[in-house]
């Protein structure tokens, strides 16, 4: 047997989404090794080998979680997602009260021993997802009852969702956004749809009254408004207040067309986190507009590779499951991408697989790995039809 036809047998599954993924991770290593420089000189005196070499390891074996992960019956994440989201309560609770503090926000849990860091909402939102996919995919018809609607899907999801907006409220919206999705989709009845929306806006209304008036409690209001009015009023921003955005703008008008070349970049002496959150302005400004375009579209072809499982799939909870976390991939995608086009308010939210970062890309990687478990499924299924 030829080292193809080997790899063909071991790599079960969408054979488009593996290559997806390889080009991802290729495009990662490129791009981490051109925007890390300010970071390596920062933090370890300009040696930007060991931060290519620390994410080279990460990416390694975040493939490797990928391979495992996609070895599994996609239908045992359906039986743990319950036990997953006791988990996630429990992080998400611990963070608040232990967690590191960045910023005014506490996102991450150092892990004893190791000195790594735990970014516990990156575990929670998966989580929250593979949850609603099997109390979605439990009932075949339109889930039309309080009871099967409001405890199973709506608790949940306002609970998991208001826990991490009290320090990360752009992933939280986008959970938020995820979950209703899931829902219309999901065929469950609309009046819960909107029950939830509603809830959902009193309850980050509360949020925001409460850290007006008890700032100690919820930090990050302040930073929300802040956000929120240099986006709608830029004029009135001050220049520390856009110098994110600025320089990510000068970036990204320096690639022009074609970009200055691979490693060429100028603004990423400049550009704040060039490794994580703007990664994608570097990308341009090195590889162009032709660049930044075929990054786009790695995720939206993934997308559409992804509906195509939900499509095909006879259980109800492998269509969901495919559905939820491929749309986070690509929401999360188009949101850093925005905020880079100054689209939308300055969020957190990283590069899904292309940005430095650690449970970021490892979680990333869980979920195509669950992805590629629903496509080795129907695969089989088909072989064994024909």
């Amino acid at each position: 047997m030829n080292i193809s036809a080997r790899i063909a047998a071991e790599l079960r599954g969408d054979r488009v989404i593996w290559a997806i993924v390889v080009l991802l991770s290729i495009v990662s290593m490129v791009a981490v090794f051109s925007s890390a420089s300010t970071l390596a000189y920062d933090e370890r005196g300009g040696e930007i080998s060991y931060y290519l070499i620390k994410h080279g390891v990460i990416l390694g074996f975040g493939l490797v979680i990928i391979y495992i992960c996609h070895l599994l019956a996609y239908t045992k994440f359906s039986r743990w997602a319950p036990g997953l989201l006791v988990v996630a309560f429990v992080l998400l609770g611990v963070t608040m009260w232990l967690g590191v503090d960045i910023n005014n926000a506490k996102r991450w849990l150092k892990i004893p021993f190791v000195g790594l860091t735990f970014q516990s909402s990156d575990f929670a939102k998966l989580a929250l997802i593979l949850f609603v996919a099997r109390s979605i995919g439990s009932k075949q018809d339109v889930i039309k009852d309080f009871k099967e609607a409001f405890v199973p899907i709506i608790l949940p999801v306002l609970g998991i969702c208001m826990l991490i907006a009290i320090n990360d409220l752009s992933s939280s919206l986008m959970l938020f956004l995820i979950c209703i999705l899931m829902m219309v989709v999901g065929r469950v009845a609309m009046q819960y749809v909107v029950m939830l929306i509603l809830l959902g806006v009193s309850v980050f209304s509360l949020m925001v009254m409460v850290g007006a008036k008890y700032p100690e409690l919820i930090p990050r209001a302040a930073t929300w408004e802040k956000r929120i009015e240099t986006y709608v009023n830029p004029e009135l921003a001050s220049t520390d207040d856009r110098y994110q955005i600025t320089k990510a703008q000068i970036a990204m008008s320096n690639g022009g067309i074609f970009g200055v070349g691979p490693g060429n970049s100028t603004q990423r002496n400049y550009v704040p986190s060039a490794h994580s959150d703007f990664i994608y302005s570097i990308i341009v400004e090195e590889y162009g507009v032709l660049g930044g375009l075929a990054v786009i579209s790695l995720y939206v072809l993934l997308f559409f590779r992804i509906v195509r499982l939900v499509t095909k799939s006879s259980k109800a909870f492998g269509a969901m499951v495919a559905f939820g976390i491929g749309l986070a991939m690509l929401l999360q995608a188009f949101f850093n991408i925005a905020v880079n086009l100054d689209l939308v308010p300055v969020t957190g939210l990283t590069l899904p697989l292309i940005s430095m970062g650690g449970t970021s890309v490892l979680f990333t990687c869980i979920s195509l790995g669950i992805i590629l478990s629903v496509s080795k499924y129907i695969e089989e299924v088909t072989a064994s039809a024909s």
